[in-house]
């Protein structure tokens, strides 16, 4: 088979897309299926978080460049002829934004998450017009599904009527890459960055259901009862969401709460195990990749009883209400003093992210790919 891969959302507006484009295409391409893999991109713009060169130079990979944008309705007709034209058997769409009509080959669809569905108040009126109107038509025109939680394929499969078996499971994992670091690595990152000894690390994006603003208050709430200690919060900042900026200034939480936006990515496998505390309070996940990546670098682990967090975490983390400001309080503070405790979660943490790997995503979803392709 030649099995298209839509890549064109590997970009720092879709970091964790992005991740999981790249890590899944890169454990495909090292298994013995004899498929061809062709990765559809728009060629890279400055300061690209992932570049496809490594992929491109792998066996059975080629790249295919398109000119329409993720969100260009141009891809609406580009999409479909640049499938016909590579001779596609199959074309992977990660997001729900994708050629709905047209296509001269199967169509597998990734859903991480019913967010749209589950918080419309963080759409405009016209997005959640545009949200359930798109993501209908994804579910609805996919010859299969893939989603990366037991409970995201709950979710997904009440609210469009979908019988479980036609929703795969194919959890995500943590790369390789993330494992502890040696302390002199950890050492030197914390000389780069300015980092505090010790600091709360939290890493993803700034969007509202990450319970950013209710973690801060916890941070505040903890008060000073680790001298000198930092709350970090790392990840992609998108500059439609200033909230959180404005409460640590209003609070005047400068000095204890740090912004450490657009980290690079080579640098965080030092980040994370510099962390005394991986603190994780989101109140919705597909998934939840942070958490396991933490705790494959060696991090302890604080992490919300919400959504798909604890199907992801097991017993390899502290569990709290993310609606609780006063328990994430108590969490943060009970393991910043804890040194046992925090001893424990690592050890845990690290033989929970070892249940994971991208070789078996893979294969869970090459079995989509070749079940599409069975008449």
């Amino acid at each position: 088979m030649r099995i298209g891969i839509d890549a064109r959302y590997i970009g720092d507006h879709f970091p964790g897309i992005g991740r999981y484009i790249v890590s899944l295409a890169g454990a495909l391409a090292e298994l013995d299926h004899g498929h061809t893999l062709v990765l559809l991109h728009n060629p890279p713009g400055p300061g690209a978080r992932y570049g496809l060169g490594e992929l491109a130079s792998m066996p059975g990979v080629e790249l295919a460049p398109v000119r329409s944008a993720p969100f260009s309705p141009l891809q609406q007709v580009e999409l479909p002829l640049r499938a016909r034209a590579l001779g596609l058997d199959l074309l992977h769409s990660p997001y729900f934004i994708k050629p709905y009509v047209g296509l001269p080959c199967p169509s597998v669809v990734t859903v991480y998450d019913l967010l749209g569905w589950r918080f419309p108040q963080t759409l405009s009126p016209r997005g959640r017009l545009l949200y359930r109107l798109t993501m209908g038509m994804a579910v609805r025109g996919a010859d299969a599904l893939i989603t990366i939680s037991g409970r995201a394929r709950d979710e997904l499969a009440a609210r469009y009527h979908l019988p479980h078996t036609r929703v795969a499971v194919t959890p995500l994992a943590a790369d390789g890459r993330f494992a502890p670091r040696p302390p002199e690595a950890v050492a030197a990152i914390r000389a780069r960055y300015g980092l505090p000894e010790p600091y709360v690390l939290y890493l993803g994006s700034n969007k509202p259901h990450k319970n950013l603003e209710r973690l801060v208050r916890a941070w505040e709430l903890a008060g000073g009862r680790v001298a000198g200690a930092q709350l970090i919060l790392a990840g992609h900042e998108d500059p439609q969401h200033p909230e959180l900026r404005r409460l640590v200034a209003e609070r005047g939480l400068g000095a204890r709460v740090r912004f450490l936006p657009n980290v690079a990515d080579a640098d965080l496998p030092a980040i994370y195990s510099g962390a005394a505390v991986f603190a994780f309070v989101s109140y919705y996940e597909g998934f939840g990749l942070p958490p396991l990546e933490a705790m494959a670098c060696g991090a302890p682990v604080l992490c919300a009883r919400a959504s798909s967090l604890p199907e992801v975490v097991g017993d390899a983390a502290l569990l709290v209400d993310p609606y609780d400001t006063g328990g994430i309080a108590e969490g943060l503070t009970r393991l910043l003093g804890d040194p046992a405790l925090r001893q424990g979660l690592r050890e845990r943490g690290l033989r929970r992210a070892g249940e994971f790997s991208w070789r078996h995503t893979a294969l869970g979803t090459l079995r989509v790919y070749e079940g599409c392709a069975t008449p």
